[in-house]
């Protein structure tokens, strides 16, 4: 199946499904440079390899893996971590506060409002505690055409992410996402989830509430 999803002015966007449970793993493309960002080593190696390959028709530059980006600790997305680092030697980046829990060495340890960079495109990372201590999305703001958000587990079309009932990590996390997301970027922007389809903040926007007087 076409990982293709986005064919942006300056870079493509592509995303595969792996393991039981639909993560998502995302990667970035420079046109120019063939620089790239992959965001979620989720699982499978092999097919993330294949979705490396893919790229190579994304750009006329040689395809180069400049950085792997995690959105938060947990398991399932970081089991191909270790052994696509080992293999690509490339950097890597995560949250200050999850950072300790990865199975390798994180190269980037990022605060709210960091900025990372390969040769063509950045990523501003935004901090969204309450799902792990030390969630980020990944935000895209591309120069044409709607803003990227990669959430990972900390917003999903329909709510917010798991806070395990836990009443100060979720009004942490929804406040987080409503003041860092919500009321920093647009309504077109487009929602990367990190399991399962992809949203816009303008068709969750009316919902914050609910979502709050619901506790989940």
């Amino acid at each position: 199946m076409d990982s293709l999803i986005h064919d942006l002015r300056d870079i493509t966007i592509r995303r595969i499904s792996v393991s039981e449970i639909d993560n998502n793993v995302y990667l970035l493309t420079a046109k120019a440079s063939g620089e790239q960002v992959l965001i979620d080593a989720a699982d499978d190696a092999p097919a993330i390899r294949q979705l490396l390959a893919d790229s190579a028709a994304d750009t006329s530059a040689a395809p180069r893996l400049g950085l792997v980006a995690t959105t938060h600790q947990h398991w399932d997305h970081v089991r191909a971590l270790k052994e696509l680092v080992e293999a690509t030697r490339a950097p890597t980046a995560a949250g200050t506060d999850d950072a300790g829990a990865l199975p390798v060495a994180v190269d980037r340890n990022l605060e709210h409002g960091d900025t990372v960079a390969v040769d063509g495109f950045s990523l501003t990372a935004v901090h969204l505690r309450g799902h792990t201590p030390g969630s980020i999305a990944f935000v895209y703001e591309a120069p044409e055409g709607p803003v990227h958000i990669f959430s990972g587990d900390s917003l999903f079309p329909g709510g917010v992410g798991n806070t395990q009932k836990d009443p100060e990590r979720f009004n942490q996390l929804l406040t987080d996402v409503s003041e860092r997301l919500f009321g920093a970027y647009p309504d077109g922007a487009v929602v990367h989830p990190g399991h399962g389809k992809p949203t816009t903040l303008g068709a969750e926007r009316p919902h914050l509430e609910e979502w709050r007087a619901r506790g989940w």
